[in-house]
């Protein structure tokens, strides 16, 4: 009887030309889809994400991915017989290839006990390392967090994500893999509608009313740890840049970028009184840089 695997390409929906990004658009929507956590008891779920999962470990990696191409690889990831064939018959030595059916004569024994080594012909199951990926938010990866992820054989596994891990940053799960190897995780942070991370340091953009730039004033800041009170300085413009020392990665800062906003309706008194201001002290910001220059 004949086992039909599937084609890795199909089983993600992409084409054998599609890009590492397409590759991941179509990964991320199926896993979504297919999640366990979304399908609960659902067996024909659970064995297709396995499969989703399985098929985009292997073709995100790029030498994997290659392999395959080359029918060096098959769908699980195991080297194709062919490919130790070629292994012997351009090994340091030169030697050619013998089946044992030959008796022996011409068998070269140097080969078979690197056979043996390298797992072509006979020999114990090897250890293999497998690599996943995984996404987390911003803040998961700030302060650290535990995950609970499920693996595509079913198992789960809680993951501790270190405080500061960065994006694309490899996690080494010991003895997780195939046969008793490592897996290797690749985290993936989303980004945060508010902070920016630069190494270390975290960078925010915070609107402020004119009346609060003029005269001086506290406000609220929002900080990966927690909203802070923060001082404006009087008479501060849109733009200008003030630290809060410590409240950023690990020990890093936070640097707080200020957007000066103006009221949605300017009324007849507010206006009144800018008029007479600006009648008595002609302040014109754009003569003052080319005086400064």
């Amino acid at each position: 009887m004949t086992i039909m695997v599937k084609d890795l390409y199909e089983i993600l929906g992409v084409a054998k030309n599609a890009s590492e990004a397409e590759l991941k658009a179509a990964y991320r929507a199926l896993a979504k889809k297919f999640h366990p956590d979304l399908n609960p008891g659902n067996k024909e779920a659970d064995a297709r994400f396995k499969e989703i999962n399985a098929a985009y470990d292997l073709l995100s990696d790029k030498e994997k991915r290659a392999a395959y191409d080359r029918g060096e690889m098959d769908a699980s990831g195991q080297q194709q017989q062919q490919h130790y064939y070629r292994d012997y018959a351009q090994g340091p030595q030169g030697a050619r290839y013998y089946h044992f059916g030959n008796g022996g004569a011409d068998l070269n024994m140097e080969d078979l006990f690197s056979s043996f080594f390298r797992g072509g012909m006979g020999g114990g199951a090897q250890p293999q390392h497998s690599r996943y990926n995984i996404e987390i938010d911003f803040m998961e990866a700030a302060l650290g967090s535990k995950k609970r992820v499920t693996m595509p054989d079913g198992r789960t596994l809680d993951i501790i994500i270190p405080e500061g891990i960065e994006d694309r940053q490899q996690l080494r799960l010991k003895g997780q893999g195939d046969k008793g190897g490592d897996a290797y995780v690749e985290v993936h942070i989303r980004p945060h509608a508010q902070f920016l991370r630069k190494g270390q340091d975290v960078y925010i953009e915070v609107p402020v009313g004119f009346q609060e730039s003029i005269l001086g004033s506290k406000i609220e800041v929002p900080t990966i740890h927690g909203p802070v009170e923060m001082p404006v300085p009087k008479g501060a413009s849109s733009g200008a840049t003030l630290r809060l020392k410590g409240k950023g990665i690990k020990k890093g800062d936070q640097y707080v970028k200020l957007k000066i906003v103006m009221p949605a309706k300017i009324d007849a008194e507010l206006e009144e009184t800018i008029k007479k201001w600006s009648q008595e002290h002609g302040f014109n910001p754009r003569k003052q840089k080319e005086s400064a220059q």
